[in-house]
């Protein structure tokens, strides 16, 4: 309907939007000054302790600091209450005692009997509690009993009984003026196809009434008294008020408590939810017996950015809540998400709570994992990943399912987490007998146990390891372990050149890696067939005591010992390829030529420098004993070996 002009103007001059939000929050009266008009408050959008929402009296608007809710009066009412825009209009007006013009006539008559069906329900809701106290129900108010429900639980859910008479509540609330026509719309009674007279749509089943987020009776959740009866639980049937897929039981309460700080627990049924909050967890709410559905969790949303799912520990509350993340991906969006809370086998809430406390529970909750886990569940959980062909079938499920998500930065982060969810996965196992486990940063070297078989007849395992042997495989050990620090150490790295092929490919691949851990380094080397050679290495006696390896992760500490080792390294080599030419100089200075002793003693001197730790943080973690090299190099000096070799 069209509204006059100026109507919206006049209604909001009518009445301050401090007013309107007054009535949701409790302002904070050390950030506030009402006189000018400038009001703080917790939000009562998200979860929060601080005060960060802001309300200017004096312009009409809020806004909150902290998840960027704005609005002014009317979109305040529309958001709080659930409402639409004409509703929200509607309130205000008849808070600030305007009329409203007239009407669309068939906008108008749907509000209208709307008001009479609430009418009929809210009447419905008072019969079936006085129902509860009659003889008719001793062994219903006996089974909620046994469930532990107090007077004060009746009395906070408004808990009845419908008795087992045909008519019980039609004559009833006929008698009281409502029309049968009434509550057949309103779902209290139904029409028999021959034409009879209406009966009663519940019999002989405890009654939950059902209110949307204005505190509406919309409809009934009725449970059977008789094990026998077709159906446990019975919900009314689709109404103008009822549509069970856009309600929440407990909506309204559930929606202030988390308002207030409290999580929002998404359980099965009317009896978890009631547990739940006699528990302490007063934000808590149901889906109306069927599966969530995007509405529902739409409306979840607007309550809570992170709702945790806590579903019964069976089979099918695992196949709601996978079913659940279908739902959800392509509505995520970021700060807006779902956490699972899978009780233990054959538990509902309710059960738990009983069995074991609050405390329990709480704790369940505290562990609720978030929803790319559950969708990695999903997707791994029975399955064999043992061909390559079903390693990339794995991936191509994951990829399909993230491509669901509509943000793109949020869809990275998925990627991000699910990569480090498979390479996990894919690490390369224990053999038997071994109890080792695969390659963890730090761990793995200090608990390395000895070589594999394979291992012990290689080049590297059979004990011929010269001094650069041992350094090539502490350099390449360390950035295995610190591969963020290749890029600084890369030309030193492109110069390694490692006598076993192993190595020497485990090198090729430390260039050209992109892995920023060492988790990634060692999915790599799993990919690339180089898995022996990084079991090598954790093989190693002399990696094992190392510290920058074995013990808590040291990057600067790393980075002075690849410093000096390369330092080392380099001028170990210069040193061979001096010494080789000074040899093969030999037969050309038979008279024993003193220029090749003091290029032998030259060669030994920057060897000997090259080789000075540079610092007290630099950690020599191997090397051969500078000493004795520095006495052979010299005792070969002082023989005059080229003289003898001459002769």
């Amino acid at each position: 309907m069209s509204l006059p002009p100026g109507f919206l103007d006049e209604l909001r001059n009518r009445v301050s939007i401090s007013q309107v939000v007054g009535r949701k929050v409790i302002w904070d009266s050390h950030k506030s000054n009402q006189a000018k008009g400038d009001l703080w408050a917790p939000c009562p959008f998200h979860q929060e302790k601080t005060a960060s929402f802001h309300v200017d009296d004096r312009k009409g608007f809020y806004y909150c600091f902290g998840c960027h809710a704005k609005g002014d009066a009317l979109g305040f009412i529309q958001e709080t209450e659930n409402v639409s825009f004409m509703e929200a209009v509607e309130i205000l007006a008849g808070e600030a005692g305007m009329q409203m013009s007239a009407r669309d006539p068939q906008a108008a008559q749907r509000l209208d009997r709307a008001t009479k069906l609430a009418t009929a329900t809210e009447a419905a809701v008072g019969h079936f509690r006085l129902q509860l106290k009659t003889a008719a129900a001793a062994d219903a108010r006996a089974y909620l009993d046994r469930r532990g429900l107090d007077a004060a639980t009746l009395d906070r859910f408004e808990i009845g009984f419908a008795p087992a008479a045909r008519q019980g509540a039609f004559g009833a609330l006929t008698a009281r003026g409502i029309t049968a026509d009434d509550l057949v719309e309103a779902g209290i009674a139904s029409r028999p196809d021959d034409g009879g007279p209406p009966y009663d749509a519940f019999r002989d089943r405890i009654m939950f009434p059902i209110r949307d987020a204005r505190g509406r009776c919309i409809g009934f959740g009725g449970r059977a008294m008789d094990p026998n009866a077709r159906a446990k639980y019975l919900n009314s049937r689709e109404t103008p008020l009822f549509d069970k897929g856009r309600a929440l039981y407990n909506h309204g309460p559930a929606r202030e408590a988390a308002g207030k700080g409290q999580p929002l627990i998404v359980a099965e049924g009317y009896m978890d939810v009631i547990a739940l909050v006699r528990a302490g967890f007063t934000a808590a709410v149901a889906p109306l017996g069927t599966a969530i559905t995007e509405d529902q969790l739409r409306l979840m949303w607007r309550i809570a950015d992170e709702p945790i799912i806590a579903l019964d520990g069976d089979k099918a509350g695992l196949r709601a809540a996978l079913r659940l993340v279908d739902l959800a991906l392509p509505l995520l969006e970021p700060g807006k998400t779902l956490r699972f809370c899978l009780l233990p086998e054959g538990q509902d809430p309710d059960d738990l709570i009983k069995a074991r406390g609050a405390d329990a529970m709480r704790a369940l909750l505290d562990t609720a994992e978030p929803l790319v886990r559950m969708l990695w569940r999903r997707e791994t959980e029975g399955q064999v990943f043992d061909s390559p062909e079903r390693r990339a079938a794995l991936d191509g499920r994951l990829r399909q399912a993230i491509l669901r998500i509509p943000d793109q930065g949020l869809r990275r982060h998925y990627g991000e987490a699910l990569a480090e969810l498979r390479r996990a996965l894919f690490r390369p196992a224990a053999l038997p007998g071994r109890g080792r486990g695969p390659w963890r940063p730090g761990a793995g070297f200090a608990e390395a146990t000895m070589p594999l078989t394979d291992t012990r007849t290689s080049a590297i395992g059979s004990g011929a390891l010269s001094a650069d042997d041992l350094r090539i495989m502490l350099i390449l050990a360390t950035f295995c372990r610190y591969p963020a620090l290749i890029e600084r150490f890369e030309s030193d790295l492109d110069r390694l050149a490692p006598r076993q092929p192993d190595l020497a490919a485990l090198a090729e691949l430390l260039l050209a890696t992109r892995a920023e851990d060492a988790d990634s380094v060692g999915a790599e080397c799993a990919m690339a067939g180089l898995t022996p050679a990084l079991e090598s290495l954790r093989a190693m006696a002399h990696l094992r005591i190392t510290p920058i390896l074995g013990g808590a992760p040291d990057p600067e500490k790393a980075a002075a010992c690849l410093t000096e080792e390369f330092a080392k390294y380099h001028a170990e080599r210069a040193l061979q390829a001096e010494m080789t030419e000074a040899l093969q100089d030999m037969a050309s200075a038979p008279d024993g030529d003193m220029r090749l002793g003091r290029r032998l003693n030259h060669a030994v001197q920057r060897r000997l420098t090259a080789a000075r730790p540079t610092g007290p943080e630099a950690l020599g973690a191997v090397g051969e004993d500078t000493a004795a090299l520095s006495e052979r190099l010299r005792a070969l000096i002082e023989a005059r070996v080229w003289e003898k070799k001459g002769r």
